[in-house]
C-alpha cells in the first residue's frame, strides 16, 4: 500500500527544504510585523506634515488593525479555497503595492484607505503562513515552528522599529520608513517564487487538476519517495467556508477559541498600550517609560520561543492555559510594583512573558484542531475575530482610569481576559470530544 505523504512528513525528520519553508514564513511573518509598525513611527511626521490633530491621527493609525481582522477571516477562507502558496503571493504584492503607495499618498483620506487595503494582506498572510508552517512540520516540531512563526512579528517589530528609528534620523522624512517596507516586500516576492511551494496537505484537501504530480514533485525535494495515488477523500468532505466553521462538527470548537483569542488579546493590548502611560505617570520621562515597555517586549518574545520548546515535549493545551493563569497572578505584581523601574520593569516583562505565552500557544491548537481543509479558514476567523479585543483591552482599562480605578484593581480586572482564555481552553477537549461522537 502506497503510504500516505502526510504521515510520511508528520514522522520523517525535517528536510532542509522544510526547515526554508518554515524560515522563509517566518522573515514574511517579521515583514508584517515592521509593515503595522511603520505607521506608528511615521505619525509624528505625518501630523506635522499635514497639521492633522490626535483624534484624526487615530483614524489612520487604526485602520491597517481593521484590515488585519478582515485579512484574517476572508483570506484565510481564500488560501483553503486556492491553497497557501498563491495566497502568500498575493498578499505579499498587496503589502508591497501598499506600502509604496503610502510615499505617495496626499492626505489623510488617502493614506487611510491604503493603509486599510495593506492591512489586508497582512491579515491574510499571518493566517496562510500559520497554516503553511504546520502543514511543511513533522509531527515533533510543529509546535515549536508554529510558534516561531508568531514570534517572527514580534522581531519583525523589533529589527525593524530600531532600523526605522536610524531612517527617521538621517532623512527626517516620514516616507523613508514606507519605502523601506515596500522594498523588502518587493524583495520578499522572488523569494517566495522560488523557495515556498504548495503545500501537499492543502493539495490533498482541494484535489485540483495535476495534484498527485505536483504532490509528487514536492515529495522528492523534501527526501520523500513518489506516491501513486493521493490518499482517499474523508468520509465527509469539508467546505472551506466560513460557514463550515460553525457546523455542528466545529460551531463549538471556533466558538471557544475566539473567546479564548479575543479575551487574551484584550489582556496582552493592555500592557502593549497602558504601559508608557502608565510608568510617565508616575513621574518618569519618557525614555524611561520606553524602557519599560522594551522589558515588556523582551518577556513577549521569551515567552512566544519558550511555549514553542516546551511543546515538543509537552502536552500544548495544559501549558498554554497555565500560562494564561500564571499571566494573571504575574499582572497583580505588576499592580503592585509601584514607582520603582527596577520592579516595574521586571514585573511587566515577567506578566507579558506569561501574557504573549498563552497568545502564541493559541496558534499551534488551532492549526492541530482544524483539518487541512478548514485550516486557514479556522485560523483566520478566530485571530481575524479575536483582534477586536485589541481594540476593548485598552478601552476598559482607559475607562477605569479614568473612573479613578488603582493600577491593581485596573490589571486585574484586565486579568478577568486571562481566566476567561484558560476556562475556554479547559473546555475544549469536551467540545472536541462531542463533535466526534456526531455522524458526519
Amino acid at each position: 500500500m502506497t503510504q500516505d505523504p502526510r504521515a510520511a512528513i508528520a514522522a520523517a525528520p525535517m528536510h532542509w527544504r522544510q526547515v526554508a519553508v518554515v524560515a522563509l514564513c517566518i522573515m514574511l511573518n517579521a515583514l508584517d510585523g515592521f509593515d503595522v509598525l511603520a505607521i506608528s513611527f511615521a505619525a509624528p511626521g505625518i501630523a506635522a506634515e499635514w497639521g492633522v490633530n490626535k483624534a484624526t491621527l487615530g483614524i489612520v493609525l487604526s485602520m491597517e488593525l481593521i484590515g488585519m481582522a478582515a485579512g484574517s477571516v476572508l483570506i484565510g477562507n481564500v488560501a483553503d479555497r486556492i491553497g497557501r502558496r498563491p495566497t502568500i503571493l498575493a498578499c505579499l504584492v498587496v503589502m508591497a503595492a501598499g506600502m509604496f503607495a503610502a510615499t505617495i499618498a496626499s492626505g489623510v483620506a488617502m493614506l487611510s484607505a491604503i493603509r486599510f487595503l495593506t492591512g489586508i494582506g497582512i491579515g491574510g498572510m499571518l493566517s496562510s503562513t500559520s497554516a503553511m508552517v504546520a502543514e511543511f512540520s513533522n509531527d515533533n516540531r510543529r509546535g515549536l515552528n508554529v510558534a516561531l512563526n508568531i514570534a517572527g512579528y514580534s522581531t519583525g517589530a523589533i529589527l525593524g522599529g530600531l532600523v526605522a528609528s536610524e531612517l527617521l534620523a538621517s532623512t527626517g522624512d516620514w516616507r523613508s520608513v514606507f519605502m523601506l517596507g515596500g522594498v523588502a516586500s518587493a524583495v520578499a516576492i522572488p523569494l517566495a517564487i522560488f523557495f515556498l511551494p504548495e503545500s501537499i496537505e492543502s493539495l490533498i484537501a482541494r484535489r485540483p487538476a495535476g495534484a498527485l504530480e505536483r504532490i509528487n514533485r514536492t515529495m522528492a525535494t523534501i527526501g520523500h519517495a513518489p506516491v501513486d495515488a493521493l490518499p482517499p477523500p474523508p468520509g465527509e468532505i469539508v467546505k472551506p467556508s466560513i460557514l463550515s466553521l460553525f457546523s455542528r462538527n466545529f460551531a463549538g470548537i471556533t466558538i471557544l477559541l475566539t473567546i479564548a483569542y479575543f479575551a487574551q488579546i484584550m489582556f496582552f493590548y493592555y500592557i502593549q498600550k497602558w504601559v508608557p502611560t502608565l510608568v510617565s505617570g508616575m513621574g518618569f520621562d519618557a525614555a524611561q517609560a520606553g524602557r519599560v515597555l522594551v522589558w515588556a517586549n523582551v518577556g513577549n518574545l521569551s515567552g512566544a520561543v519558550l511555549i514553542g520548546l516546551l511543546s515538543q515535549r509537552f502536552d500544548l493545551r495544559p501549558l498554554v492555559g497555565g500560562a494564561m493563569l500564571a499571566g494573571v497572578v504575574a499582572i497583580g505584581a505588576f499592580g503592585l510594583a509601584g514607582p520603582d523601574l527596577t520592579r516595574l520593569s521586571l514585573t511587566v516583562a515577567i506578566a507579558a512573558f506569561f501574557i504573549n505565552a498563552g497568545v502564541v500557544g493559541l496558534y499551534p491548537i488551532l492549526a492541530k484542531t482544524y483539518p487541512a481543509a478548514l485550516r486557514a479558514s479556522g485560523t483566520g476567523f478566530v485571530i481575524g475575530i479575536g483582534r477586536g479585543g485589541s481594540v476593548v483591552g485598552p478601552v476598559v482599562a482607559g475607562w477605569l482610569f479614568q473612573n479613578g480605578a488603582s493600577l491593581l484593581a485596573v490589571s486585574l480586572v484586565m486579568g478577568l481576559g486571562g481566566l476567561v482564555a484558560a476556562t475556554m481552553i479547559l473546555l475544549l477537549p469536551r467540545a472536541q470530544r462531542r463533535a466526534a461522537s456526531l455522524p458526519a
